[in-house]
């Protein structure tokens, strides 16, 4: 399930930025790249994430900015020396009064000049405080962005499990008739066969392999079963708890009622209304690769 999130939190010690961003995956998948000065805390941050959501590939951003007085920099006097030597070799060797001097401003802007200062390890502790609310604002605002999403996912399973739940009515009306044609066909041809013989056809022959083809077409087994499944599809999709995946389970289970009923019935209204189910199926499917 798809999702976004982000937050921005501050303390005398930090400024604080995270951003996170979620698409579909059948497993959770968490990656991040923490700045260095909060590295220690990754496997803290993967199990908040873990504590909160079930699914998806999830991505993490993050920004940290210590504040002026806790940051803390050095002039490396080394580095600016060089720096300053090597300009003054420089300048020696053009003709007098074709260079201007830099500024120290400048020099200061050089590579190596300005180091940053060992941050201490109260510091570095004292930042995930911070980062761990950051971090939960960000979800709560990713909630807020998934549910709206979620709410239209549930209304559309909803919609294809009514497709299900009306065909399979209209099989159970066209159920009986099954027989009743197979039956006529039967006669139809039998009489066909042996109009001109003096072949008698006896009404137990008949019974008996009417009797035979109903037992091997009866897909009332199959009709309570969806019907149950169906029940208990509904009772997922307005549970307050996420269960994707036991919303796959019924969905294959209904698929397998819905396969034998095509498979058994010999009909074309049912065959028509199997073809129905099956495409409500395949979009719940579509539908519950995105649901966590």
């Amino acid at each position: 399930m798809t999702g976004f999130g982000n937050a921005a939190l501050s303390s005398e010690t930090a400024h604080v930025s995270v951003e996170l961003k979620a698409v579909n995956n059948r497993y959770l998948k968490v990656s991040m790249r923490l700045p260095e000065i909060a590295a220690k805390f990754e496997s803290e941050v993967e199990k908040l994430i873990r504590e909160h959501i079930a699914r998806g590939s999830v991505q993490l951003s993050f920004r940290i900015r210590l504040s002026a007085v806790r940051a803390g920099h050095t002039i490396n006097t080394e580095v600016l020396e060089a720096y300053m030597n090597q300009l003054a070799a420089v300048q020696a060797s053009l003709p007098a009064g074709s260079a201007s001097q830099p500024a120290l401003s400048d020099l200061l802007q050089l590579p190596g000049v300005i180091e940053d200062a060992e941050v201490a390890s109260e510091v570095r502790e004292s930042i995930w405080p911070l980062l761990k609310s950051t971090i939960e604002e960000a979800l709560t605002h990713f909630y807020d962005f998934r549910s709206i999403e979620g709410e239209s996912m549930r209304q559309d399973l909803k919609l294809q499990c009514q497709v299900i739940e009306d065909q399979v009515n209209e099989v159970e009306k066209q159920a009986p008739s099954v027989v009743a044609e197979y039956r006529e066909k039967l006669l139809d041809r039998v009489r066909k066969a042996i109009a001109d013989t003096d072949v008698q056809l006896e009404d137990k022959d008949v019974i008996r392999e009417v009797a035979t083809f109903a037992d091997r077409c009866d897909i009332n087994e199959e009709i309570t079963r969806l019907r149950s499944h169906i029940q208990q599809f509904h009772a997922f999709i307005d549970s307050e708890k996420s269960l994707g995946r036991k919303l796959e389970f019924v969905g294959q289970e209904m698929f397998r009622e819905i396969n034998t009923i095509g498979s058994k019935a010999n009909n074309v209204p049912i065959a028509h209304a199997v073809v129905e189910m099956k495409a409500a199926i395949e979009r719940i499917r579509e539908v519950l690769q995105n649901v966590e």
